[in-house]
């Protein structure tokens, strides 16, 4: 029943995008397509969660014990940008047709500010557990997903509707997000 709630909790109630304002900047910025938003989805569930297991076990067995944690965000900063370098190089040897999908994606998430904030958020959520950490790392990454595509869908369905001019563009996506945002907050008595 905990690891439901946490589940629910990450995905729904406070979800990334639209409780704690993380990742803002790929929410507005690629979602306007369904696939393109789905194709950042998936590049952020699986950078998140590698991150998070990198950076945690870095946490656990090296800036805890030695007492460092005061380097924790340079740390987590230089690990998160070489490990989405690591997993580029390795999937265009490996996997071209999976590099090719992923394409933009992949060195846009090493500034997405989620995958920074979720690896230091589960550090102090879960300091000593990894398993916790993971879980609930996946959560997060599929609420943002969750969020994303959703928004995707709205701006998709906004493109066939008549907008006054004043309100086109970033306007009336910023006050789409916003109700997003309110429908989302419907969800807190669940958890």
């Amino acid at each position: 029943m905990y690891y439901i709630l946490m589940i629910i909790g990450a995905v729904l109630v406070n979800n990334i995008i639209l409780a704690q304002f993380l990742g803002i900047c790929p929410f507005l910025g690629v979602s306007n397509k369904i696939s393109t938003a789905v194709g950042m989805g998936a590049a952020v569930v699986f950078v998140m969660t590698l991150a998070t297991m990198v950076t945690s076990i870095i946490n656990i067995y090296l800036l805890i014990p030695f007492n460092i944690l005061f380097l924790q965000t340079i740390v987590f900063i230089l690990v998160i940008a070489a490990l989405v370098q690591m997993v580029e190089i390795i999937l265009k040897k490996i996997s071209p047709p999976l590099y090719q999908a992923l394409g933009i994606f992949l060195p846009l998430i090493t500034t997405n500010c989620a995958v920074l904030g979720v690896a230091i958020l589960v550090t102090q959520k879960f300091p000593t557990s990894i398993f916790d950490s993971v879980i609930y790392t996946i959560s997060i990454a599929v609420g943002f997903t969750l969020a994303i595509v959703i928004f995707a869908g709205i701006r998709e369905q906004m493109d066939t509707v008549d907008i006054p001019k004043g309100m086109q563009g970033v306007p009336i996506a910023l006050i789409t997000a916003g109700i997003l945002s309110l429908a989302f907050m419907g969800f807190a008595g669940l958890v």
